[in-house]
Formats: structure tokens, C-alpha cells, sequence
């Protein structure tokens, strides 16, 4: 044999020692019987950490030009102020929105770290979880193939009520399974806690408690839970918790379910049933990422030939609490099929991104299959696709920007100048009444951006809403004067102005025009209708 050929053999051959070696420390460092204690757990947290600080970098990156969502600034606009319900839902996402912006400035790239921070958070606690049902491993191959999850990523752009479910959704579980475990009273106390914490969120936590409830239920071992305190003790934690919140709904004539029922009625059978179907095929094409990338990692062979089904065991392998996996096997159906079998059958509008929140579990419950095999190289493949995938969508977002601009100059969509707009009306306040701007009276699309942008941060007053979030009032805007705002071209334009000539009859109107330059060159300009109502003579 010559030296030629004997080099490249032996190049191959350190090249495939060289990566046992690192799947071998992953597999390790992900923990397990002889792993260190602390291994696991900062592996994990510096996971976690790293994909949400890309991702923060990413999404500034993408959204360049573009104003915060509109969710996002209503957040923050609740969190000027600490109330046990803001109108349309619970108290708790404006609240972690409060703290988190007198930590952090006002600013964009602010607003896209809440959002990853609230999904490293939710991370982290899925590998808690996970960890109930299954060994490191394959626990952090879930934590691995929700980060591929784009929920997790560039769908998880707008903190909201929605996007922080993926955090107290999944505390829910990892308690109800740590209560189904020790049945203890101290675990029930931290289910009631949670439960309350999930349902402070948003109702359609109620979901994901019923799932919960139904999997107790249904369990073979139910009679060993129910006759424990652990769900006793719960349910009374969970009450006495949610009684300040119930008061609230109370004294505001439970106006949450006035505005789900304006909002989110509907009577067209069909369109009903097709927004069903638009639900269904909406979740499982975002699943279908990590599942797929998932499966490759786990189905290829250790040399790189024609995929095997050598993942797949004849006998059941150990790492799998078969108790648990089966609660978590029938949370995951219960809140999969209930929902849109649900909306079918009673007729109820069903939103798409009502489903975000819902499937974490679905790689907990694959992986937890027992006769499924995962050896150390599946950690590294996986691991490594993650990374790859996230640094090149890194290095894309600048050409991925100037297409979309390219595509949306000419009609604004989601680059109108509403920030701009923010600003020249804080500034045509000042110069009128040398104080700041305390309210502005718009529907939500511009109110709370405006809200966002201003350096005064004023209220939010919409007009005709009947789902106040309680931050002021009509009567407290026409005593402290408020800026009034109604976009030309909108739907609801009439309706604005109509509402303009009622309450700022007497303010001074301005038409401005703003317009945001893109890339070098000129966007979309809009034009809105401004009213200058003055604070009350004293």
C-alpha cells in the first residue's frame, strides 16, 4: 500500500475519533448517572442562554426598519401600571413586561430579548420536565428540538400573552407530574401555584388545565393521586390565588368575556370549519421541522451511508418513567385534538396562534417512546443542525431584509412610520403645553405603539371600546387633554372620526404626513388625521 493512500485513511480515521470524542463529551455533559451534578444543568442554561442571544441579534437584524408588534407595546403599555386584569386579559404578561422594561430601555431590541429571554426561560423549564418522564439525554434532545421549533425562534418574534404561556404552560406540567409523582401536600401547594400563575397568563390556559385534569382522570394510577392531598390541596391553592383576579373580573363586569365574545364570534359555519382545518395545518407545519431534523439525526447511520431504522429497538430500552410519559402522551392529545374538535362542534372561532403554547410536548413524547434508541451521536448531529441553521438564517437576515423591503416600499405593510409619528406628536405637545403628553386616544394598531415610541409613554384611550384596560378613562383624558389619531385609508376611519367630533370637538385638528426611508430610498407615506384636545381649565 502506498504512503498516498495510507494518509488519507488515517486522516479519516482521526476525523471520526475526533468527533466520538465530542459527541461523547456532549452525551456526558448532558448528564446521566456518572456525569457531575452541575454538568447538566449549565449546559442547558448556557444552551438556552446562546440560542436566545442569537436569536435577539437575529431578530434585530430582521426587523430593521420595521416598528415593535402591536401586542408587544400593548404589553409594555399595561406595564406602566400593576392591575389585576387589563380589559381584554389577566394581569401577568403586563407584569413581567413592567419589570422587564424598568430593568431594560425602551427600545426594540429590548422588546425582541423579552421575547427570547421568556422562550430561553421556557427552554429550561421543558428540560426540568423532561426529566421527569425521560434520562439527560433525551432530555436535552427535546431541549435541542424545541429550540429547532420555530415557535422557539423567528415565530417567537412578539412578546405576548401567547408567547409567555410557553413558560407558565409548561411550570403547570412539570408541577402536575412532580404532584402525580410525591403526592405530597408541599407539591400540591406548587401545582395550585402554578396553575394560578398559568391562568394569570391568559384563560385559554384552561386548556392545558383541563388536559391535565382529564390525564389524572384517565390514568391507571389515578386512585393513588386522588386519594392523596396533592390535587385537594392544589385546587384550594389555586383558588385562594386567583380570588384578587376574580374581584377584578367582578368590578369590571367580567369585560374579558365581552371582549372575546365581540371579538372572536362568528356565525359562518364554513369559515368556521375552515379556520379549524387552517389550525390543524398550521401546527403540524411548524412540528414538522424539528420532528424531520430529529428523525434524521436519530435514524443515521454512524458512517455515512443509505438512513436505517437502526434508531428503533426490538425490546424496550431503559430512560423512559412509562407512568409519566403516559401522562404526558395524553396532556399532549387531550390539548391537540380538543381544541379544534371543539370548535367545529360548537361553532367558535379558533385563531392559529392560539396553538403556540400547546405543543411543547410533542418532543418530549416522541423521545419518550421506550423502544427508541438515542446514542451520543444524535446529541451532536442535532446540536450541530441547530447552530448551522440559526447562524445562517445570521448571516441571511441582511438580504432577507432587503427583499422584504423591496417587496413592501410601496404599500408600508409592516413598515409604516408609527414611531416617527410618536415623536413628532410628543414634540407638538410640548411646544403647545409645556408638560408631557398624558393620553392618546387611537385603537390599538397605532395607541400602542405610540404609547411605546413616545419619550412621555402616554395611556391608551380607544375609542368605543368597551374592554378598557383601566389605565385611564374618557373622563381622565378630557380633564388631563389627550392626542386624538385616525389613520386615512383605514376600515374604521369613520368610525374614528365620528367618535373625534363627539369628544375633541373643541381640540385643534392637523393632518401629518410620516414616511420611513428604507435602505437608501423612500417608504410608503400615511397620513393621519390628528386632534389636539387641551387639558381642562382648573
Amino acid at each position: 500500500m502506498s504512503t498516498a493512500s495510507i494518509l488519507p485513511a488515517a486522516a479519516r480515521s482521526r476525523r471520526k475519533l475526533s468527533i466520538r470524542r465530542l459527541a461523547a463529551w456532549l452525551a456526558a455533559r448532558a448528564g446521566g448517572p456518572k456525569a457531575h451534578p452541575t454538568a447538566a444543568p449549565w449546559l442547558v442554561g448556557g444552551f438556552a442562554v446562546l440560542h436566545a442571544a442569537l436569536w435577539t441579534v437575529i431578530l434585530v437584524n430582521l426587523k430593521t426598519g420595521q416598528d415593535i408588534h402591536m401586542d408587544v407595546a400593548e404589553a409594555f403599555g399595561w406595564g406602566q401600571k400593576f392591575l389585576w386584569g387589563y380589559g381584554k386579559h389577566p394581569p401577568l404578561s403586563g407584569w413581567v413586561a413592567g419589570l422587564w422594561f424598568r430593568a431594560f430601555p425602551v427600545t426594540d431590541w429590548a422588546s425582541y430579548a423579552l421575547a427570547m429571554a421568556t422562550l430561553g426561560c421556557g427552554l429550561v423549564i421543558c428540560w426540568w420536565l423532561s426529566l421527569r418522564v425521560v434520562d439527560h439525554r433525551r432530555a436535552f434532545l427535546v431541549v435541542v428540538m424545541l429550540a429547532l421549533y420555530p415557535i422557539f425562534n423567528f415565530k417567537g418574534f412578539k412578546y405576548n400573552p401567547d408567547l409567555l404561556q410557553l413558560v407558565t404552560l409548561p411550570l403547570v406540567v412539570l408541577a402536575y407530574l412532580d404532584a402525580f409523582e410525591k403526592r405530597s401536600v408541599k407539591s400540591g401547594w406548587m401545582l395550585g401555584i402554578a396553575g394560578a400563575l398559568a391562568l394569570l397568563t391568559k384563560y385559554w390556559a384552561l386548556t392545558m388545565i383541563g388536559a391535565i385534569g382529564l390525564a389524572a382522570l384517565i390514568h391507571p394510577q389515578r386512585l393513588l393521586f386522588l386519594r392523596s392531598p396533592a390535587p385537594w390541596v392544589a385546587i384550594f391553592v389555586f383558588v385562594v390565588a386567583m380570588v384578587p383576579h376574580f374581584m377584578w373580573l367582578r368590578d369590571v363586569n367580567f369585560v374579558p368575556f365581552t371582549y372575546a365574545g365581540d371579538v372572536y364570534s362568528l356565525t359562518d359555519r364554513h369559515l368556521i370549519d375552515n379556520l379549524a382545518l387552517g389550525y390543524v395545518g398550521h401546527n403540524l407545519a411548524l412540528l414538522a421541522l424539528p420532528v424531520v431534523l430529529a428523525g434524521v439525526a436519530l435514524a443515521w447511520p454512524s458512517r455515512w451511508r443509505k438512513p436505517s431504522f437502526a434508531f428503533w429497538s426490538r425490546g424496550p430500552n431503559s430512560g423512559v418513567n412509562a407512568a409519566q410519559a403516559l401522562n404526558v402522551w395524553l396532556i399532549q392529545v387531550v390539548v391537540a385534538i380538543g381544541p379544534p374538535v371543539g370548535a367545529v362542534l360548537f361553532q367558535v372561532y379558533i385563531k392559529t396562534d392560539w396553538g403556540i403554547p400547546l405543543f411543547f410536548l410533542v418532543p418530549l413524547a416522541l423521545l419518550a417512546i421506550p423502544a427508541l434508541r438515542v446514542r451520543s451521536i444524535a446529541l451532536l448531529r442535532l446540536t450541530m443542525t441547530w447552530l448551522v441553521l440559526t447562524l445562517a438564517v445570521l448571516i441571511a437576515s441582511p438580504q432577507i431584509v432587503a427583499y422584504d423591503v423591496g417587496r413592501h416600499r410601496s404599500d408600508g405593510g409592516s413598515y409604516r412610520a408609527r414611531s416617527e409619528l410618536a415623536r413628532e406628536l410628543t414634540e407638538v405637545w410640548h411646544r403647545r403645553f409645556f408638560s408631557a403628553l398624558p393620553v392618546v386616544a387611537a385603537y390599538s394598531d397605532i395607541g400602542h405603539p405610540v404609547t411605546f415610541y413616545s419619550p412621555d409613554h402616554p395611556a391608551v384611550l380607544a375609542p368605543d371600546e368597551p374592554w378598557s384596560s383601566g389605565l385611564t378613562s374618557l373622563e381622565e383624558a378630557q380633564r388631563s387633554g389627550f392626542i386624538g389619531i385616525c389613520e386615512t385609508g383605514d376600515w374604521k376611519l369613520e368610525k374614528c372620526e365620528a367618535w373625534m367630533k363627539l369628544h375633541a370637538a373643541h381640540g385643534e385638528r392637523i393632518v401629518m404626513t410620516t414616511r420611513r426611508f428604507l435602505l437608501g430610498g423612500p417608504g410608503a407615506a400615511t397620513v393621519w388625521n390628528v386632534f389636539v384636545v387641551p387639558p381642562a381649565r382648573k
